[in-house]
């Protein structure tokens, strides 16, 4: 009875990865198929013969009745988008966290503070004042524009700071006794000690600026700095005689790709990251 019931958890996770899994499957599919069996509603199950074709012209940008900007230029602006909005959160965190904890300066619980009130003014909220301020600067329609609103994180912030807490305080003043300043003890001892903290942090971060629909939406309409999740978005015509599925999905399961490489190659360092408690 005891080995039975120990098969439930496994029956359930597996009726979860199904349920979740199974739309992927149905795209990757559907993105080897021609336009005509994806138009006439079929749901194929089986790889067809057009997956070629298909790849090549969303990686080109388009074709038949439609173009599009070619694939290969969205996966590059949300490549670098996401990476410059993970690596600058990470980094800006990473310093501010530092200067809350290590250093006393007057008002720093006030700064620390509001910088977690910030966690109730997502960008959703304050985006008409954030693209105003974006076009007094004339950053719009650039990369910068993309990332820099975006590159601030109360919640990075938080978790530093909870992590640096941690330190014990014998480690500060045996850099002291050394004659170590302020930024050798940041590079020699605080930054090693966080690595598995930044790793799970980037992956989390990554996603989070691969994601970015609505802001890339709002302040970017050249065609040339247009992101996968955008450009998708913008595939997807008024009426099903308009789409070309076939090349939707082709471009979806590129969009699919990037993230799901990074938590790949990364996941070691993220589960470390997540769980793990001796530092």
């Amino acid at each position: 009875m005891l080995e039975k019931r120990s098969l439930w958890p496994y029956l359930w996770l597996g009726i979860g990865v199904l349920i979740f899994a199974f739309p992927i499957y149905i795209t990757v599919i559907g993105s080897t198929h021609d336009i005509s069996t994806i138009g006439r509603g079929d749901v194929p199950l089986l790889p067809g013969g057009h997956g070629v074709e298909n790849y090549s012209a969303a990686w080109a940008g388009g074709a038949g009745r439609f173009t599009t900007t070619p694939a290969a230029v969205m996966l590059v602006n949300s490549l670098l988008m996401a990476v410059l909005i993970a690596a600058g959160k990470i980094a800006i965190s990473l310093t501010s966290a530092y200067a809350v904890v290590f250093f006393r300066f007057p008002f720093r619980m006030l700064a620390f503070w509001l910088i977690f009130i910030t966690l109730m003014l997502p960008v959703e909220v304050r985006i008409i004042p954030t693209f105003q301020v974006m076009v007094n600067l004339d950053m719009t329609n650039s990369m910068a524009g993309l990332v820099v609103p975006l590159i601030a994180s109360a919640t990075a912030t938080l978790l530093f700071r909870q992590f640096f807490l941690t330190i014990p305080p014998e480690y500060v003043e045996a850099a002291k006794i050394d004659g170590a300043g302020p930024m050798r003890f940041f590079k020699d001892v605080v930054l090693p000690l966080s690595v598995t903290n930044i790793a799970a942090l980037f992956v989390i971060l990554f996603i989070y600026g691969w994601n970015q629909y609505l802001w890339p939406l709002l302040i970017v309409n050249d065609r040339s700095l247009e992101t996968i999740v955008v450009g998708l978005t913008k595939m997807i015509g008024t009426g099903d005689a308009q789409n070309e599925w076939n090349v939707i999905m082709a471009t979806a399961v590129m969009a699919l790709l990037p993230p799901v490489a990074v938590v790949v190659l990364m996941q070691r360092w993220f589960i470390k990251g997540l769980v793990e408690t001796e530092k």
